[in-house]
C-alpha cells in the first residue's frame, strides 16, 4: 500500500479504507483504529492532525496492519483488545471477539438479577469473561462462575479480570454443566456456538476459533445441550439465557418448553434480529402447556 511518497495522516487513512473497502462491513473505522494504535492518538485526534505528514515507520507499521486485516485478521487481535459493556478486554486468537450484539444478554440476565441480590450466576463458554465481568461490575453481590473448555480462553478471562480488578469470579475448565457437577445456580446464561458447520459465514471469521464459533453441522448441538442439561443445575424458577442465531428463535423456544421452561420470551437485538431467548424452570407440580407461543420484543420494545 506503501506509494513511497509522504503522506498525510488524512491521505493514508483515506487509502486504507479504500484498500479495505471489500474486505470489512466498517473499513473507515477500522482503518482509524489501527491508525491509532500505531500512533497512540485518539481518534479525534487523527482528523486535528489530519495534514500532518506521517512518518515513515508509523507508516510501514499501519501498512502491515491494514495488509493483515484485509486478509481478515479481526481489528481486536490486531490491537489486542475490544471494549464490551464499556470494559476494555484484552482479545487474543484464543477467545471470540466480543460482539455488540451480546451485550443484550447482559441487559436481560441484568433486568432478572437485583442490584442488591446475593444471586448465583453461571456463565457457560465464557470466552474473553465479557459477559462475567459485565455481570461482576454491575451486580458486585452476585456468585458468578464462569466456564470454559479452552485452558487458553480462561487465562485471557482470568488476565481480563485482574486487569479490572474483578476477580471474585469463580472460574472453571470444562465442557458446560462438567465443570459445576451437583451445583445449582439461579441463573444460567450463554453465547453458545451456534453457526452451522456447512455456513459460508465461517470462511469471513475464519480467524476466529471454530471451537466458539460452530458446534456442528446444525448449528444447535451446543444450545441442545445446554437446554438439556440446565434443568438439573438450576434452583426453582431460575432462569436460563442464551443467544442464537437470528433463524434459531422458535426452535430454540420449542426446546425450553419442551425441558420444563416457562415464561418463554426472545428479545431483539439493535438490528431488529431475534438473537436473546429465555425462560424459567417451571416447578415439577405445574403442568406443561400443550402449545408454546413466545413473543419476541423488539428492541424499540424495551424501556
Amino acid at each position: 500500500m506503501d506509494t513511497g511518497t509522504t503522506s498525510t495522516v488524512a491521505e493514508t487513512l483515506e487509502r486504507a479504507a479504500r484498500a479495505l473497502g471489500t474486505h470489512s462491513e466498517s473499513p473507515r473505522l477500522d482503518a482509524e483504529l489501527l491508525l491509532c494504535e500505531v500512533t497512540g492518538w485518539t481518534r479525534p485526534a487523527l482528523r486535528v492532525r489530519g495534514d500532518e505528514a506521517l512518518a515513515a515507520p508509523r507508516r510501514a507499521a499501519f501498512d502491515g496492519l491494514i495488509s493483515r486485516r484485509a486478509q481478515g485478521v479481526p481489528v481486536a487481535y490486531l490491537t489486542g483488545g475490544r471494549e464490551f459493556w464499556s470494559l476494555p478486554l484484552a482479545v487474543t486468537p484464543d477467545v471470540l471477539v466480543p460482539r455488540p450484539e451480546t451485550e443484550l444478554l447482559v441487559e436481560r440476565a441484568l433486568a432478572l438479577l437485583p442490584a442488591d441480590a446475593f444471586a448465583s450466576v453461571l456463565d457457560l463458554g465464557t470466552g474473553s469473561g465479557a459477559i462475567a465481568l459485565a455481570l461482576a461490575a454491575e451486580r458486585p453481590r452476585a456468585h458468578i462462575t464462569a466456564v470454559d473448555v479452552s485452558e487458553p480462553a480462561l487465562a485471557v478471562a482470568r488476565r481480563n479480570g485482574v486487569n479490572l480488578g474483578l476477580q471474585r469470579i469463580d472460574w472453571r475448565l470444562g465442557s458446560w454443566f462438567a465443570a459445576v457437577a451437583g451445583s445449582r445456580f439461579d441463573l444460567v446464561l450463554a453465547n453458545p456456538p451456534y453457526v452451522a458447520s456447512g455456513d459460508a459465514a465461517l470462511e469471513r471469521l475464519g480467524a476466529e476459533p471454530m471451537l466458539a464459533l460452530t458446534p456442528g453441522p446444525t448449528g444447535l448441538e451446543a444450545l441442545t445441550e445446554i437446554i438439556e442439561g440446565a434443568a438439573a443445575h438450576l434452583h426453582p424458577h431460575g432462569w436460563l439465557l442464551l443467544e442464537h442465531g437470528g433463524d434459531q428463535a422458535d426452535t430454540v423456544a420449542g426446546l425450553l418448553d419442551a425441558h420444563g421452561f416457562a415464561d418463554i420470551g426472545t428479545y431483539a437485538d439493535i438490528s431488529d434480529r431475534p438473537r436473546v431467548t429465555l425462560g424459567a424452570i417451571r416447578p415439577r407440580r405445574e403442568p406443561r402447556a400443550t402449545s408454546i407461543t413466545h413473543r419476541i420484543i423488539h428492541h424499540k420494545e424495551r424501556p
